[in-house]
């Protein structure tokens, strides 16, 4: 079930192309996030539809906990999920992050928007970063 976000309506969205493929995508973000984005075996995620999954990152010497479970998934097409962290991040708010994808002639088209936010610096943050994980995704994954 979707979390209620009517209290919460601030959100982005972030769009690109990356020179990776709709299924290589589809396979990093909802089995292999520890192939570019986690700390490796920090990752606990099966990939299917309601199941939840948590993964850490690491920065600047600290390690940040994300969790979430899966709302919608449509192989290489879209995957929509909770997504979750403390401080930075959502701030504990269960926010929701759908990307969609669709080929292009350069790779894959990404139209990323994640939504709930409780306020305008956590969503600025988020605005800001969002770029630099698709292209810190393509840089591991090409």
């Amino acid at each position: 079930m979707k979390p209620d976000l009517s209290d919460r309506p601030l959100d982005c969205t972030v769009e690109a192309t990356v020179p990776l493929s709709p299924n290589v995508i589809y396979f990093a973000w909802t089995k292999a996030f520890d192939s570019w984005f986690a700390v490796e075996g920090s990752l606990i995620m099966s990939g299917e539809l309601g199941s939840t999954w948590f993964f850490e990152t690491e920065m600047e010497g600290k390690r940040h906990p994300h969790y979430g479970r899966f709302l919608r998934l449509v192989p290489n097409e879209l995957v929509e999920t909770t997504w979750m962290t403390g401080n930075p991040g959502t701030l504990g708010a269960e926010t929701v992050v759908t990307l969609e994808m669709s080929p292009d002639n350069e790779g894959t088209r990404l139209k990323l928007t994640h939504a709930g936010f409780l306020d305008e610096v956590s969503r600025d943050g988020h605005e800001e970063a969002w770029p630099m994980v698709f292209a810190h995704m393509t840089h591991q994954l090409s």
